[in-house]
């Protein structure tokens, strides 16, 4: 009901303004309904939002939490392509949301923008052990011994957290304290300072939160890697490329945990750390991260797209470069 009321009073404004005697408001409504789900964000090879656009017939293809396809943009051309073996009959699949989240966080999600629940084989195993153990992992908090890498639940008396590997247990109240302190270090005054003159006041503030989010929640945490992607997007903006190389490195880990083994945004990581160590002279690594971001972006974007072809004589220029450092030490 919300939503309607909004796109009515939108229709209403676009009568206004136009002022059309023809003008059919109700029609008006209908068409920002159907932009809503059926609109689709425009983006770079690197998946930095262009604009929009509505493609009817990629507006057909279905969701699923574990899509076996990818969309994908050059310019104005949507290109769907299958990230694993499609069989014949079967039906092709993308993800409509962000798919690194709990199920409970995709599923609102989708409710939310789409307007209905997700029956995926990833959302089935809502409650079930691997579903369980992955939201406390992306969204959970971490051990209270930092040399444990196990997941927390909720204890049965409810008053604190237990781990699931060594089973300690932290109180309720202390995560309380933390996550607190979070949220008074306000996201949003650091994303005002976030512009070319406060980069290093902004860095500041997002490395506090980082630190209290490093006590509070699991290293393989989604709010602990984007906030580590903020930090990152600044250093590259300040050019301060050896501590950026060192924050890419700590997100691949949770790229890997959250995402299947060939997807467009863990591709891209690796793309930019391989980008970072070849800038500061560690060839042979960078060649290491290249490869593996060939591996994978030549399945999501296709070879013959400019940027894949771009990215192939990077890593050709890498290994040359590997090779003639390897035979000069020689």
């Amino acid at each position: 009901e919300e939503q309607l009321l909004l796109y009515a009073q939108m229709a209403n404004l676009v009568n206004v303004i136009l002022q059309w005697p023809e003008i059919n408001i109700k029609e008006i409504a209908e068409n920002f309904s159907k932009f809503a789900c059926n609109a689709h964000t425009i983006c770079d090879s690197e998946l930095r939002p262009l604009g929009t656009g509505l493609y009817t017939v990629i507006s057909i293809i279905n969701h699923s939490c574990s899509p076996n396809s990818v969309l994908v943009f050059e310019e104005k051309t949507a290109s769907v392509r299958a990230v694993q073996h499609v069989p014949k009959g079967s039906e092709v699949l993308i993800s409509y949301i962000e798919t690194a989240g709990s199920t409970m966080t995709r599923q609102k999600a989708l409710k939310q923008q789409y307007l209905f629940n997700c029956t995926c084989p990833r959302c089935s195993k809502l409650g079930q052990y691997d579903d369980i153990r992955e939201s406390a992992i992306l969204e959970g908090y971490r051990c209270k011994n930092e040399k444990c890498d196990g997941f927390l639940l909720r204890t049965t008396d409810g008053n604190g957290f237990q781990c699931q590997k060594c089973g300690l247990v932290r109180e309720k109240e202390e995560i309380k304290k933390i996550a607190t302190e979070i949220k008074s270090l306000s996201e949003e005054e650091a994303s005002k300072l976030s512009s070319a003159v406060h980069y290093q006041e902004a860095i500041s503030i997002y490395k506090t939160i980082e630190k209290l989010q490093t006590r509070l929640y699991h290293p393989f945490s989604i709010n602990l890697m984007r906030i580590r992607e903020k930090i990152l997007k600044l250093l590259m903006e300040l050019e301060e490329w050896s501590e950026a190389l060192v924050y890419c490195k700590l997100t691949i880990p949770v790229y890997e945990s959250a995402y299947p083994a060939i997807h467009p945004l863990l591709g891209l990581q690796y793309y930019t750390c391989g980008k970072l160590e070849w800038y500061l002279g560690e060839t042979e690594e960078a060649v290491k991260s290249l490869t593996k971001a060939v591996d994978i972006l030549k399945i999501t974007h296709g070879t013959n797209t400019h940027f894949v072809k771009e990215l192939l004589m990077k890593l050709d220029e890498a290994r040359a470069e590997a090779s003639y450092k390897s035979s000069t030490k020689e």
